[in-house]
């Protein structure tokens, strides 16, 4: 028969082996992705020549439709009791579309080759977490949620050090990308997304549920039902006043190129936000287990309220090296700790749901977030969209800390 997470197993650094395993498939499907599209933005307006709002309609389009297809998946997984053939598909499908940015030579291709890879992102996520959520106990969830955040942005450490690698071999110093340091990323780049899906489907044991009961009310339309309460609901309308001010992060890296930050070194700077981002990923997350979700959530977007502001004045070089390391710690921050806040929020059948309703309505608030970035990197200055997302952060965190209980 094949083992559950009921059963006993043998743990891994303390935990069921799901987690560990789910995080391996992050690690390797971020070693990939990093490679891959972190640097769209340059290959949009380096090698391209799109401006700031074809860059903000393709980075808040692709996570849009990643948005939509969270809902559905959440949705279906805990219609069906089955997440891992969800994670599956989703995985199987960006691991299909990744070798076609090899030949890119528009933007439409860009946002093409980018649509699929969000739509797999879309339909794997939110059955990812329920499964990381199931695999966990409940004084212990943080902590899981920590070293699954910690192991995925591992992952974009080792990516991103090994694009740094390949530029400098193919090109040299510079302040632009070139095509064919990009094609070369994306060749070597498809490979650890081929190893993480084979991970998954060696390693990750789906949870056993207990059969339905056949009077039960099937629930028949991805909404927001009754039964995730209005503290989620409330949680969820915050979270959406503080997406809109958090355009895609593609804007982070067009201010670096903006401030004329080498090619090499904002790969480094990438390099060092996710370091900082994984490090503080498992300490955050068990201590949120101690001292409350909440708490640990308003520090990081405290935080986030600051760098944004220091990314719309900073004028030098070293200043860019403290911001992107900041940013990787709102992120070790809040990050896993929300999903860990979701869980406690949600009972075991309905978390697909509400993992895929939190993280779709984050995908679907960056689409304007991100089209009002580029308009107003384009007509007022580079620095607005940050002034924008500095304030929203902190009308977000005031909402937090006094709307939302424990």
């Amino acid at each position: 028969m094949q083992p559950t997470v009921d059963t006993e197993q043998r743990k891994i650094w303390g935990l069921h082996p799901n987690i560990f395993f789910l995080g391996a498939v992050s690690f390797l499907t971020d070693v990939s992705s990093e490679m891959i599209f972190t640097l769209i933005p340059l290959f949009l307006s380096n090698i391209l020549g799109a401006g700031g709002a074809i860059v903000g309609l393709v980075g808040g389009l692709s996570e849009a439709t990643d948005a939509v297809f969270r809902i559905f998946s959440g949705w279906f997984s805990d219609r069906i009791r089955r997440h891992k053939v969800l994670a599956v598909t989703g995985y199987s499908l960006s691991t299909i579309v990744k070798p076609f940015m090899y030949l890119a030579s528009s933007w439409g291709i860009v946002l093409g080759v980018r649509f699929g890879d969000r739509i797999g992102k879309g339909i794997r996520s939110s059955p990812r977490d329920a499964l990381v959520a199931e695999s966990v106990s409940l004084r212990e969830r943080g902590k899981g949620f920590g070293l699954h955040r910690a192991m995925d942005t591992s992952g974009a450490v080792l990516g991103l050090v090994a694009a740094a690698i390949i530029i400098y071999a193919v090109q040299g110093g510079g302040i632009e990308l070139g095509l064919r340091s990009y094609q070369w990323l994306v060749l070597i780049g498809v490979i650890p997304a081929a190893l993480a899906l084979l991970v998954l489907l060696s390693f990750v044991r789906e949870k056993r549920h207990e059969p339905l009961i056949k009077d039960r009310p099937a629930v028949t339309t991805p909404v927001i039902p009754a039964k995730l309460g209005t503290r989620f609901k409330i949680f969820l309308a915050i979270i959406v006043i503080f997406t809109l001010g958090n355009s895609s992060d593609f804007f982070i890296i067009l201010r670096a190129q903006n401030l004329e930050v080498p090619l090499i070194q904002v790969v480094l700077m990438l390099v060092l936000h996710n370091v900082v981002y994984a490090a503080a990923s498992l300490p955050m997350g068990m201590l949120s287990d101690r001292i409350g979700r909440k708490r640990v959530i308003s520090m990081g977007w405290a935080v986030y309220a600051l760098v944004y502001l220091g990314f719309a004045l900073a004028s030098s070089l070293w200043q860019m090296w403290l911001l992107f390391a900041a940013y990787g710690a709102y992120y070790g921050i809040a990050e896993g700790v929300s999903k860990a806040f979701i869980a406690d929020m949600i009972p075991s059948g309905k978390r697909g749901t509400a993992y895929g309703i939190f993280q779709g309505a984050v995908g679907l608030s960056l689409l304007p977030a991100s089209l009002i970035a580029g308009w107003l990197w384009d007509a007022v200055s580079p620095a607005a969209p940050f002034y924008l997302g500095a304030g929203l952060a902190v009308l977000a965190m005031l909402g937090l800390l006094t709307l939302v209980r424990e």
